[in-house]
């Protein structure tokens, strides 16, 4: 029977074929994913963006959004003064007043006030302009988590599209938000328009974009409050008890940051109730019943928090008989 033999020069070139088969399949993917990232950096580029109420998320969303290539043309406060210190974090942009008329050339409007003032900033700025074609095919944003899109009605009314889009993520200040605000996570809802400009901002910051009934944002935002700011004062109170100990603030505080980051990544893993650790866990009813004894001569002010934080951790742990609160 005849067999045909491949000598070893004419493997080398098959192999040396599938190889530059093999790069050029790849560069083609390369080419294909670059194409696709400068068509959305091209398209970010036609949308001149302004900036109402710049604290510390408008700043450090402007300065993240320009270095992605998003044109910031306007950044605007009640205080000039403001919008000029914004201005010159952000790196772009001209400052102007809220009631300055150059603001209506903008094709974007991100409204970063706080909660409070978002129904009032967008009555006013919606009543700017005369004739239909004002605000038609324009796109208005806020970035508050407690209220939904349709507080900026007024600008729906005059034929903009609007939405929402809101970090869950804390931004003490412009400086941390530019380190935190990259892949972090984006709720968003409002109009098919509003929500594509904010899911396209949230893929230039490298995050995660979820969406959320505008029912529910009341909810979502509290679910924020209690794991946030509840949790940073936990940690004041323990830093407190923890002087009262004879620990200084140079050790207790990286001390209780490694212990609530690892207390953090515990309950990804695991879950709330596997994660959960403690006294109460192992129904050892003495040491709580000391716990509270120092509570309340430390900081007698804090014994009710202690027992309601007491009763979630065993409605959590599904407590049986053995582990009643009538124990304590």
């Amino acid at each position: 029977m005849n067999q045909k033999v491949i000598g070893t020069g004419q493997r080398e070139k098959t192999h040396t074929l599938k190889l530059v088969l093999m790069e050029r399949f790849q560069q083609g993917w390369e080419k294909k994913g670059l194409s696709q990232e400068l068509s959305l950096r091209k398209k970010q580029q036609t949308r001149s963006v302004a900036i109402l109420g710049p604290g510390r998320l408008g700043q450090a969303m402007g300065r993240l959004l320009a270095n992605a290539g998003v044109p910031i043309s306007f950044v605007a406060a009640r205080n000039q003064a403001a919008a000029r210190r914004a201005v010159r974090f952000i790196g772009e942009g001209t400052p102007l007043a809220l009631s300055d008329p150059r603001l209506l050339s903008a094709s974007v409007f991100l409204i970063t006030t706080s909660d409070s003032a978002v129904a009032e900033v967008a009555g006013k700025l919606a009543r700017q302009g005369k004739g239909a074609e004002t605000w038609r095919g324009k796109v208005v944003l806020h970035t508050c988590g407690s209220l939904p899109s349709v507080v900026l009605n007024p600008f729906k009314l005059r034929g903009a599209a609007i939405g929402s889009l809101h970090p869950y993520q804390t931004v003490p200040s412009p400086q941390a938000g530019l380190r935190n605000l990259r892949s972090c996570f984006w709720a968003i809802e409002g109009e098919p328009r509003a929500l594509r400009l904010a899911r396209s901002w949230v893929k230039l910051l490298d995050g995660v974009a979820f969406s959320i009934p505008p029912k529910e944002k009341t909810l979502y935002h509290l679910s924020a409050f209690i794991v946030c700011p509840a949790v940073v004062t936990l940690m004041a109170q323990a830093a407190s008890l923890l002087k009262q100990a004879g620990v200084p603030a140079r050790i207790s505080r990286p001390m209780l940051r490694q212990f609530v980051a690892e207390a953090a990544r515990n309950f990804q893993d695991l879950g709330g109730r596997r994660a959960l650790t403690g006294p109460a866990v192992r129904g050892d009813w003495a040491t709580i019943r000391r716990h509270l004894d120092a509570l309340q001569n430390a900081a007698p002010e804090f014994v009710p928090v202690y027992e309601s934080l007491l009763k979630a951790m065993l409605a959590l742990l599904n407590a049986t008989d053995n582990m009643s609160l009538d124990k304590w």
